[in-house]
C-alpha cells in the first residue's frame, strides 16, 4: 500500500529545506527526525487517502486492484496505520522543536484532508502539491525553529511541480472522473489542455527555483541542479502526448524522483563548497 517513492518524491526536497536553513549539514539528530517525521506524513496521507478512496477505487478499473478494495487489508487495519504514523509525525515533531510539534496538526490536516479536494475542486492538484511542498518550510522550522520568507519559494516550487505531474497523472482517469463526476483539471480541460497547464505549472516551478537560488545566493552548482530540473521535465513531458499516455508511469514516478534527488545533490553539494 505504501511505497518508497511515494516518500522519495518530497524528502529530497525537505532536506534541501533543511540545509539552507542549517547553512550546511544539519546535527544528526535533525537530520533523523526529519526523515522519519517525512517518512511519517507520507506514509499517514497515502494510508488515508486509500481509506477515504476506497469505494472510489474499488469502482475505477486502473485502481480497483489496491490493497483495500482487493480486500488484501481491511479497513481497520489501514485506519490504525493512518494513526500510528500521525503518532509517529507528532513524536519526531516533539523531539525536533516546539514551533515544530505546535504545527505538526496543522500539517497533518494539509496532507490528510487533500484527499477529499477532487470531490469538489478541479484544482485538488494544487492542494496535494502544498500537502508536499510544506516540507522545505517544515525541514526550515525543525533546523531554526522559525520561518524564514525566502524559504517559501521553495515551498511554491516544490507545489507548482507537484500539481504538474499530478496533471499528468490524472490524465489516466479522464473517462472515470467524468462518468464518477469527480473533479480534475483534465476532466474539465480536456487532456490536450491538461498537458498545456502541467506545462505552465512546471515552467512557474522553473521561475521559483531561479528565483531561490538568486535570494540565497547560491552558486554555479545549484545552477546545474536547476538546469538538470529544467531538462529532465522536458523530457518528462515528451513522454506524454494528448493521444499516447503509454508512457505516463515512467514519466510520473521515474523522472519526477530523479528530478528532487538531483536537485537535492546539488544544492547539497553548492552549500558545502561554498562552507
Amino acid at each position: 500500500m505504501i511505497k518508497w517513492e511515494h516518500s522519495i518524491f518530497a524528502l529530497p526536497f525537505a532536506l534541501c529545506g533543511a540545509m539552507l536553513a542549517a547553512g550546511g549539514l544539519p546535527t544528526l539528530h535533525q537530520f533523523l527526525w526529519i526523515v522519519l517525521a517525512m517518512v511519517a506524513a507520507r506514509s499517514a496521507a497515502m494510508a488515508f487517502n486509500r481509506l477515504a478512496d476506497a469505494s472510489i477505487d474499488a469502482a475505477n478499473p486502473r485502481t480497483r486492484t489496491r490493497a483495500l478494495p482487493a480486500g488484501e487489508l481491511s479497513p481497520a487495519f489501514v485506519g490504525t496505520f493512518v494513526i500510528l504514523s500521525c503518532a509517529i509525525f507528532i513524536g519526531a515533531a516533539a523531539e525536533l522543536n516546539h514551533l515544530a510539534l505546535w504545527l505538526s496538526p496543522v500539517a497533518l490536516a494539509v496532507v490528510l484532508l487533500y484527499s477529499y479536494t477532487k470531490r469538489f475542486t478541479r484544482w485538488s492538484h494544487l492542494v496535494l502539491g502544498l500537502a508536499l511542498g510544506i516540507a522545505p518550510s517544515a525541514a526550515w522550522i525543525a533546523v531554526r525553529g522559525s520561518l524564514d520568507p525566502r524559504i517559501l519559494l521553495l515551498t511554491a516550487a516544490v507545489t507548482f511541480w507537484v500539481a504538474g505531474f499530478d496533471v499528468l497523472y490524472a490524465c489516466q482517469d479522464f473517462d472515470f472522473d467524468r462518468d464518477a463526476g469527480l473533479h480534475s483539471v483534465p476532466r474539465y480541460f480536456g487532456i490536450a489542455g491538461a498537458l498545456w497547464i502541467a506545462r505552465a505549472f512546471h515552467l512557474i516551478m522553473v521561475g521559483l527555483l531561479v528565483a531561490l537560488l538568486i535570494v540565497f545566493g547560491m552558486g554555479k552548482l545549484a545552477a546545474i541542479g536547476v538546469l538538470l530540473v529544467i531538462l529532465l521535465l522536458l523530457y518528462e513531458h515528451s513522454l506524454v502526448k494528448a493521444n499516447d499516455l503509454s508512457k505516463l508511469n515512467a514519466a510520473f514516478f521515474t523522472m519526477n524522483g530523479v528530478i528532487s534527488v538531483l536537485f537535492f545533490v546539488c544544492v547539497a553539494g553548492d552549500l558545502l563548497l561554498r562552507k
